[in-house]
This record gives C-alpha cells, sequence and structure tokens, in this order.
C-alpha cells in the first residue's frame, strides 16, 4: 500500500530509539502467565495448637458439622442460596473435600493469634510446629500450600520474627530431609517499604545459610493498615525491587477497619472501606503475578445449636461471595465451620456458570455466531478462558 511515512523498513529507527528496552522491562514487571492453580483459602492456627493431626481434625469436625446441619443437598441449597439443580453437584464435592482436602493452605501463626509469649516460649513452638510439619509431610497430609506467619517488623524488634522463621525452617528441613513443596512466609503490618526490602535480604540469607536454592523462599504482605495502601499507591518500583520474593498481598480486615477509626460493629469484610483497599490492591498489583487473598470472619458458631451454626454459615458465605464477586478468589478461614461454607460457596460460584462460559468460548472460537446475542470483546473472552481454568482448579 502507498504509506507517507512508513518505508519499506517500517519507522524510522529514532522515532524508536529504545523501544525494545521498554518492551523488555514491561515482559519483566507485567509477565504473561497462565492462570494458575491458587488456593481457594489459607487457614490460619496458632502454632502452640499445631500438630500432626491438625489437617485431619479440622476435616473431621467440619464433616461432623455437615452430617448434622447440613445432611441433605435441599438444606444446603436453601442455607447457600444454591440453585437447585447445583445442590446435589456442590453438596457431593463438598463431602468429598473434606475428607480428602479439607486445607489447602496451612499458616501456623506466630502473630496474633498466638500472641506475645517469651522467647524461650516461641523458640519452642517454632520446633513443635516444624516437627508437625514433618509428619505431616511424612504422612501425605501436609497442604499442597503451607508456612508460617511471623510477627510484624514494624513491632520494633525484627530479630525475634527472623530467629522464629529460621528456627522453623531449620528444624522441618532437618526432620523432613528437605523443604518440602509449597512453603511461603507471610509478614504482617506491613508499614514501611524498607521492611519489605529487609525482610526479602533476610530470606536471601536463609537460603545460603541453610542451604536452599535461589529464590526458594518467597513471602506474602499483608494489607492491614491505611499506610500499606499508600505504600502500594506511590510505589511503581515494589514487586521488581523484592527480585520476586513477593509471591502475594494478604488483607487483613481488623487492622485495617481499626486503623481507619471505624467503629467495632462496622469492622467487617463487605465495608466499602474494605472495598476500596481491595481496589488499590488489585490494580497496583494487576498484571505483576502476585496473588490476593481476601481477609476473614473472626467468628465461629456461637453455640451447637442448629439456629446458630446456620446463622455462622450464611455469613461466612455471604462474606466469601461478596470476596468472589470482587475478584478475590482466596480469602482466610479461621475455624472448621469456615470450611463448609467456603468450599460450598466456591463451588456454586464456579459451577453456577461454568457451562455458559464455555459457550461463549466456543462461539468466539467459531467466529460465525454469538451466544445469547453477546458481542465479545477479547478482553473478555480471555475473562473467561481465565475463568475456566480457575474454575477447575478450584473444583478439579
Amino acid at each position: 500500500m502507498e504509506t507517507t511515512l512508513t518505508g519499506p523498513g517500517g519507522l524510522p529507527e529514532r522515532l524508536l530509539d529504545g523501544y525494545a528496552e521498554t518492551h523488555r522491562e514491561q515482559t519483566e514487571r507485567f509477565p504473561v502467565r497462565e492462570t494458575a492453580w491458587q488456593p481457594v483459602h489459607t487457614v490460619y492456627v496458632p502454632a502452640d495448637r499445631v500438630t500432626a493431626t491438625t489437617v485431619i481434625e479440622w476435616g473431621h469436625a467440619a464433616t461432623d458439622l455437615l452430617h448434622r446441619h447440613l445432611f441433605t443437598p435441599a438444606d444446603l441449597a436453601g442455607l447457600f442460596e444454591c440453585e437447585p439443580d447445583l445442590a446435589r453437584p456442590v453438596h457431593d464435592r463438598l463431602r468429598r473435600k473434606l475428607s480428602s482436602e479439607p486445607i489447602e493452605d496451612l499458616r501456623i501463626d506466630f502473630e496474633d493469634g498466638y500472641g506475645q509469649r517469651p522467647p524461650e516460649e516461641e523458640d519452642g513452638h517454632a520446633v513443635s510446629s516444624a516437627a508437625a510439619v514433618a509428619a505431616m509431610h511424612e504422612a501425605g497430609d501436609l497442604p499442597r500450600r503451607w508456612g508460617v506467619r511471623i510477627k510484624s517488623f514494624a513491632d520494633g524488634d525484627p530479630h525475634r520474627p527472623v530467629r522464629t522463621l529460621d528456627g522453623f525452617l531449620t528444624t522441618v528441613i532437618g526432620r523432613a530431609g528437605g523443604l518440602p513443596p509449597g512453603f511461603t512466609v507471610t509478614l504482617p503490618k506491613v508499614l514501611m517499604e524498607d521492611h519489605l526490602g529487609r525482610f526479602a535480604r533476610c530470606l536471601e540469607a536463609l537460603e545460603a545459610a541453610l542451604p536452599l536454592a535461589p529464590g526458594t523462599l518467597r513471602f506474602e504482605m499483608q494489607v492491614e493498615a491505611a499506610q500499606t495502601v499508600l505504600l502500594l499507591q506511590r510505589s511503581a518500583d515494589l514487586v521488581p525491587s523484592l527480585g520476586g520474593r513477593l509471591a502475594a498481598a494478604h488483607f487483613g480486615v481488623f487492622d485495617y477497619t481499626a486503623s481507619l477509626g471505624l467503629p467495632p460493629h462496622e469492622q467487617r469484610l463487605d465495608h466499602p472501606a474494605c472495598d476500596h483497599a481491595r481496589h488499590v490492591m488489585q490494580t497496583t498489583l494487576a498484571g505483576t503475578g502476585v496473588e490476593l487473598c481476601d481477609g476473614s470472619l473472626a467468628a465461629a458458631p456461637a453455640s451447637d445449636a442448629a439456629a446458630d451454626v446456620r446463622a455462622l454459615l450464611s455469613r461466612h458465605a455471604a462474606l466469601v461471595r461478596h470476596s468472589l464477586s470482587n475478584g478475590f478468589y482466596q480469602g482466610w478461614d479461621m475455624h472448621p465451620s469456615h470450611l463448609i461454607s467456603r468450599f460450598a460457596t466456591v463451588y456454586a460460584f464456579h459451577l453456577a456458570r461454568y457451562e455458559d462460559y464455555v459457550e461463549r468460548v466456543r462461539a468466539w472460537e467459531d467466529r460465525s455466531r454469538t451466544a445469547g446475542g453477546v458481542l465479545e470483546e477479547p478482553a473478555t473472552i480471555k475473562t473467561l478462558v481465565a475463568a475456566l481454568a480457575r474454575a477447575d482448579h478450584a473444583l478439579g
């Protein structure tokens, strides 16, 4: 065709000077990745309560609740706003899941759920919980994702959390003959960007000392203060500056709402202030490969009475639906009852739209028809394909 500016070789080189370097930086910052498996939840258990049978015990407790309060698919449909035709497959999957893999991601907590202890006591629990991990690994009960939440650098003593992590990892590796796959560490209450860089350097030093392959130790930052949200907004270089060690960002609802001065009865995941924080997490970390995780409901059934159990399950399910609708596909679970509402809600969410998404993708690929009169955009098709992959991982 006839052109005015471009010749046979394209645009003049002076107009594209430096483009290759910019494109290289783009691909490093925003790599194109397929939708990978991500746990639907993280279960937090205080370090002093972790034993080799913790995962099994949680599965048994949740199964017992399911049998006593949601024995039939109809019971489940009425409580979780599940379509009647989905109630049976959701119920069946839920029963199998609680039996085979009740916990997908286990976090051994040395922070808020554990509290302040004498140094020698925390040392002891670092060793005992690590021994429990090694025993779970040997028995085949260790979840696909697992790790520890240490104390915060914001507390003014970075030695304590690093010592706990060091003792924990040293014991696990010594007893298990290596570091089992799926490990991560959670760094809470991140108020200063400098703390992230320092912690990344501590992980690098631990890798060299243990020794582990470079890049083995990755961590999650917790977003649980207004300062952390501002940190994410102003630091475009945060993720690359950490050398690939930042694996995820987890939202902490109670510390965050407290930092804003919200009254106690408004400290909830579906508060608009929490929606804002999550949207900042999404926009600042989009395309970086850093996973996102929502917070928790800090409540258990008030009693074993059916009304109390069902009220708790219903409330938790509503919060899980809120997270899913906002693009947060993982959240914290704090009690065995949460496993029921978590898995049931996740299964219903994915199954309700699965066949429709498949048909829309097929229609797009066919190019000669539309599905339900929808004129798809390429970006929407990418989202549909990612949603189907995510569903396959969750339902698998």
